[in-house]
């Protein structure tokens, strides 16, 4: 069987560790010759880079591991890119939830204001590693699952249009995982039906791949109670007290919509009032992070290095992210793997933009990704998805023209923001913090 080369860019990024240890998890389905990290911050990456060399020397010596900040030497003889970049990192996710909650407003790092800032630092840093990849190594694959992922496919989709980009979420893979719980299956036994966009949708169907059984209803009953609140709690990055309580909202999100079921994202476009009401202003999930997941992997990753060995180390493996050899196997080994992506809808949804980034269930093989068709979707799904397609096609032009009129219109078509004086304020202030990381806009 064939050794892959493999470059995770983000290589500084918490999850790292987390990723190469599935990756090591899953080698006899998805054999490696050569893992890379590449990150430009390279001192915040040596630090995983030096505790991850000597975990690979220790379980698997046989693969060539190197970490860099030089993109020549990253992106040379890969097949594929693995891209989980943040652009700002958590010091500037920080100001994409505080800046917003200063106006009352929800304060998230994929939706509304946070999301649009944080997708017009994505955008630059996502181009730059596309161009690395297509310069040294243009057979190669990047598997992308940078945030915010909707409008860095956009972007994707504008400005690199025949790269060969797969964007990808992990957050259905999650929430499919609970669903699995509540009827006493797993995943890999059901086969669903999703439309929507990133963050944005709803499933239709939850089926038995072996018999062929509807679980839709089975699931809606357990979720207008609880949510998707489950007793087995193994999802590890899902579990602080934030995701615990945007689980258990899943429930009010299906009483406005009790056809499907919702993706918990939906809860900031819906419930916005009550999301504020319940964050602090003081300390936002950034905050969670930097003071949870950030320090555990950093402290982990200096405790192998003072020892010298990776034996009983902290370093956990992030099962949620084996979707990512499921999608690196299904372009090597043509599996046609059915799996939620991100891509142009060109008639999946039949009543939708055929240009609109839509995510939904595709067959996935050599030539990548086949959308599936869903059909026509109702007048409010639509009319949602609509709005908020639109708002991301303009946060992309507006970095495209470095046009101010059109990131404050897209603000202003963000259900988030309740008008446009208060759009107008937001964006001021979000053009200061992201001084030297946007375009100038005129």
């Amino acid at each position: 069987m064939k050794k892959f080369s493999i470059v995770i860019a983000g290589g500084g990024s918490t999850f790292t560790p987390g990723i190469v240890m599935m990756l090591l998890e899953n080698v006899d389905r998805f054999p490696i010759r050569t893992l890379k990290l590449y990150d430009n911050d390279g001192e915040r990456q040596a630090v995983l880079g030096e505790a991850l060399e000597i975990l690979l020397k220790e379980q698997a010596p046989e693969i060539d591991f190197s970490y860099t900040t030089d993109p020549k030497e990253a992106f040379t003889d890969v097949d594929f890119c693995m891209a989980h970049i943040r652009v700002g990192k958590y010091a500037m996710r920080e100001q994409d939830e505080k800046i917003p909650l200063k106006y009352g407003i929800v304060g998230q790092e994929t939706c509304g204001p946070g999301g649009i800032a944080y997708g017009m630092r994505s955008i630059t840093g996502m181009m730059e590693i596309i161009d690395y990849m297509e310069e040294y190594s243009p057979d190669a694959w990047m598997l992308n699952y940078s945030n915010p992922a909707a409008i860095v496919a956009e972007a994707c989709r504008v400005m690199r249009p025949n790269a060969k980009v797969l964007n990808i979420c992990d957050m259905p893979v999650g929430t499919l995982r609970r669903m699995s719980q509540i009827i006493g299956k797993t995943p890999a036994e059901l086969e669903v039906r999703y439309f929507g966009l990133n963050h944005f949708g709803w499933w239709t169907s939850v089926k038995d791949i072996a018999t062929g059984h509807e679980y839709l209803d089975e699931i809606k009953e357990y979720v207008a109670e609880n949510g998707y609140l489950t007793q087995v709690e193994v999802d590890t990055q899902h579990m602080d007290e934030s995701w615990q309580a945007t689980h258990k909202k899943a429930k009010d999100l299906l009483a406005i919509e009790p056809r499907f079921l919702p993706n918990t994202y939906l809860k900031y476009y819906f419930y916005p009032d009550y999301e504020v009401a319940h964050s602090n202003p003081e300390f936002t999930r950034a905050n969670e992070v930097m003071a949870g997941r950030e320090k555990e992997v950093f402290t982990a990753a200096k405790e192998i290095i003072e020892k010298g060995t990776a034996e009983n180390s902290n370093f956990h493996i992030d099962s949620h992210a084996s979707f990512i050899v499921d999608l690196a196997r299904a372009i090597a080994f043509n599996t046609h793997e059915r799996m939620l992506l991100i891509v142009e809808n060109n008639g999946a949804i039949a009543n939708f933009d055929d240009d609109a980034m839509v995510e939904v269930p595709c067959i996935v093989g050599s030539d990548g990704p086949e959308p599936l068709a869903q059909g026509k979707i109702p007048q409010f799904e639509r009319a949602l998805m609509l709005q908020q397609v639109t708002a991301e096609k303009m946060v992309v032009e507006a970095y495209i023209e470095g046009s101010y009129q059109k990131l404050w219109q897209a603000l202003c078509l963000s259900k988030i923001v309740p008008n446009a004086a208060v759009a107008k304020n937001l964006l001021d202030d979000l053009i200061i913090a992201n001084k030297g990381f946007w375009p100038e806009l005129n």
